[in-house]
């Protein structure tokens, strides 16, 4: 690599550095060493470490929620819940729970968390309320939904493709009735 390495440049590599080594490796020195860069090229573009922190955290919703979200009102010929539960539980989720690992030793981590959650359930409600349950019944299954999803996220069970359909599919059932 060299040294016009842009911003961009720089989140990506330390989200893969966060998702493979965790939250203690997303500082300058060692991001650079491993890019092949001094320490200057990360301090062009970012005025601090909390500054390249909060551009980590704004890439992790815009992947972990706003892409997901876009793809799956981008494909309304598919059946909107079972897409985002295809997609999501299909995901690989590394990123998701270092992200959380970092939230439980970083509050700037622990209100991107937050703030993810409530995206994420809101969005989840949403699609119940158009599949024709009431607010009322919608809002209690997001919840389930979702803390099935964190259960399975940190996990970090495998399971095979036939098994995940047939989980998904049974999952959906239940919650959309």
């Amino acid at each position: 690599m060299t040294d016009q390495l842009s911003a961009n440049d720089w989140i990506d590599h330390g989200l893969k550095a966060l998702a493979r080594s965790g939250f203690t490796a997303l500082k300058a020195e060692p991001l650079a060493k491993a890019m092949g860069v001094s320490r200057g090229s990360f301090y062009w573009h970012f005025a601090d470490l909390g500054a390249f922190h909060a551009g980590i955290l704004k890439r992790w919703r815009e992947i972990a929620a706003e892409r997901i979200i876009a793809d799956v009102e981008a494909d309304r010929a598919a059946e909107p819940l079972r897409s985002l539960l295809h997609r999501t539980f299909g995901a690989r989720l590394q990123l998701e729970r270092a992200v959380r690992n970092w939230a439980t030793f970083d509050t700037a981590a622990q209100a991107a968390v937050r703030a993810i959650d409530r995206r994420r359930l809101d969005y989840i409600e949403e699609l119940l309320v158009e599949h024709g349950l009431t607010a009322a019944v919608a809002q209690p299954r997001a919840q389930i939904l979702y803390w099935t999803f964190l259960g399975f996220a940190l996990s970090d069970t495998s399971v095979p493709t036939a098994q995940m359909r047939a989980t998904l599919d049974e999952l959906l059932h239940m919650v959309s009735r």
